[in-house]
């Protein structure tokens, strides 16, 4: 399988090329030539398999050109060695929650994938390994983590100082041994936007191996699409399905895009936003109109340029009336998203995040206009995960789980940097 840039001006990559550039040479996002068509065999049976058996099929028809069967069956048994239940709350809504990982968010599914995949393309290499990650969140504790240890691999994170949630911070900023945090004067997108120029910094590449793990990498996004096919298998037999997804930087929806695409029948998306809604905005007026992100208690989600727009689009053959069929969007405010954790932990007692409440809220919206299906949002993070928000709202003094509790015990560990790119390189170049 060969790789084409969203750009359309770079030339076509293996897989190994892609997953460990990160980011093609003409700056657009790598892309599959072919997608492959899952058959009706496989559909017939997938309510019988496993999440693991569901993932390595996916994995095969994706990736089994270029990389030999036992080698990737190792890669995907190791990477989802933890529970991804389906919850039904009401007749009609489930939860798919994504939160039983290592560091308790979705982002440790395509994370610990790539980790594992890159250290497969490199194990022969004495060359060492870059990873920049920008994170609005999880996706820093995710990738950290799942890289933590990893030989000849250093993993530099960079998160807008200030505005994570304690938690989440320390899952990144309290590891030490290969992973390194800045701490940036700015939002997520400044953040974004240095990852970006420095992979298209010859200079910088000349001297450095870098490669990205944010979902501009393929091998972090489309891991991702799995869970989607293992949802689906869990809804009740014969239900027409609608998954509603909490959206930032759209890797995650992207991803449920391309299971669609392979064959799984789905009838409908939902990009769940809080009040940076520029897909929503999109959906409304065809117009792309990025602009700087705004601080939300749905932080993860605090994205005001959203990279795998260019995925989306380019999935549609950049046709906004086929997208917009695909996809409905909904967007949230934070007394919104208040009010709709508080409402359903008090009629189904069921415990929301931030994030996971835009995406039920988006869900049960959609539903009141659509009587026969049903339906499942992604829980992308655990609620503890945001403490102080959720038990400002509810009054409450939720339990944080050990996984959780032992990053907050460790010693923070971080560079304060400014925004500025010069700033940036001059760090990689002398650390």
């Amino acid at each position: 399988m060969k790789y084409y840039s969203t750009n359309r001006r770079a030339p076509l990559s293996t897989l190994r090329e892609a997953v460990l550039k990160g980011l093609a040479g003409d700056n657009g996002l790598y892309m599959p030539e072919r997608i492959p068509q899952l058959g009706s065999d496989f559909f017939a049976t997938l309510r019988r398999r496993t999440f693991r058996e569901i993932s390595l099929e996916v994995a095969t028809a994706l990736f089994g050109d270029d990389i030999a069967a036992a080698p990737l069956r190792s890669i995907v048994y190791d990477a989802l060695g933890f529970d991804v239940p389906l919850v039904k709350m009401t007749g009609r809504i489930y939860s798919l929650e994504l939160f039983h990982g290592p560091t308790m968010a979705f982002k440790d599914v395509g994370a610990r994938f790539l980790a594992r995949m890159m250290q497969y393309f490199t194990r022969n290499e004495n060359a060492a390994t870059n990873v920049l990650v920008a994170t609005s969140g999880d996706t820093g504790s995710a990738v950290a983590n799942g890289f933590l240890g990893v030989e000849g691999v250093t993993v530099t994170v960079l998160y807008p100082k200030g505005l994570v949630s304690k938690i989440q911070e320390s899952q990144f900023t309290t590891l030490g041994q290969n992973v390194r945090a800045l701490e940036v004067e700015g939002v997520f997108d400044d953040c974004q936007r240095l990852v970006k120029q420095a992979f298209l910094d010859k200079e910088l590449n000349a001297r450095r191996r870098l490669t990205s793990a944010n979902s501009i990498n393929l091998a972090r996004f489309i891991p991702q699409a799995f869970y989607y096919f293992w949802g689906w298998a869990q809804m009740p037999q014969g239900s027409e399905v609608i998954v509603s997804v909490p959206s930032g930087n759209f890797g995650n929806l992207t991803a449920g895009l391309l299971a669609q695409r392979m064959g799984l029948p789905v009838k409908h998306f939902i990009a769940a936003n809080n009040a940076n809604d520029i897909f929503l905005q999109y959906l409304q007026t065809a117009k792309f109109s990025p602009r700087p992100s705004v601080a939300t208690i749905a932080n993860a989600m605090d994205v005001g340029n959203p990279s795998n727009f260019a995925r989306i689009m380019d999935l549609y053959g950049n046709d906004y009336a086929k997208a917009a069929a695909a996809i409905s969007g909904y967007s949230y405010s934070d007394a919104q998203i208040r009010e709709v954790v508080k409402r359903v932990f008090a009629e189904t007692r069921y415990l929301l995040d931030p994030h996971g409440a835009c995406a039920c809220e988006a869900l049960r919206e959609y539903l009141q206009n659509d009587k026969e299906a049903k339906g499942f949002f992604l829980a992308t993070a655990h609620p503890a995960k945001f403490k102080e928000t959720v038990d400002d709202i509810l009054g409450t003094d939720i339990t944080v789980p050990e996984k959780l509790s032992a990053f907050m015990r460790g010693k923070k560990q971080t560079t304060v940097i400014s925004n500025r790119y010069e700033d940036f390189k001059a760090f990689l170049l002398n650390s």
